[in-house]
């Protein structure tokens, strides 16, 4: 999907469109990050126990994956797994078939906050999924016809 043929200039009604999306967006990241900080997090921890819940080795992610992810430094992540693990929402852990290889899980108590998350995060995607759904078809509309 194009907001925009790559070759033209972008209407003043293309405008209004990209507008539209990036506050909804922004709405909608601000509204996360409340949510997790009323249940105890920062946004970013919240997108760490999002990282390793959503990774596909159950053993959980390493740190350069989770750096990846969240589109960090390693350092970083670093930083972000040791708060993280002192505020007892993730453990680390051995790789059992890579030597030197450490591994990042949630603890009991980080499913539990990811999963109340989870829960609310879904329903206010499916609150917003028709006006995004509309937004998008306006987008595609716009591409398709040349504005």
């Amino acid at each position: 999907m194009a907001v925009v043929a790559s070759q033209d200039v972008p209407s003043s009604r293309d405008y209004r469109r990209l507008l539209a999306l990036r506050t909804g967006l922004r709405l909608f990241l601000r509204w996360s990050e409340a949510q997790a900080k009323a249940q105890g997090l920062t946004p970013t921890q919240h997108q760490l126990l999002l990282a390793i819940r959503g990774h596909t080795e159950p053993q959980g992610p390493t740190i350069g994956e989770i750096a990846e992810y969240l589109v960090i430094r390693h350092n970083s992540a670093v930083g972000l797994v040791d708060r993280a693990a002192a505020a007892g929402l993730v453990v680390r852990e051995a790789d059992e078939a890579r030597v030197g290889v450490v591994r990042v899980r949630c603890t009991e108590l980080g499913e539990a906050r990811l999963d109340a998350l989870s829960r609310l995060h879904a329903a206010e995607l499916s609150r917003l999924a028709p006006t995004m759904d509309a937004l998008w078809h306006a987008l595609d509309e716009g591409s398709a016809a040349g504005h």
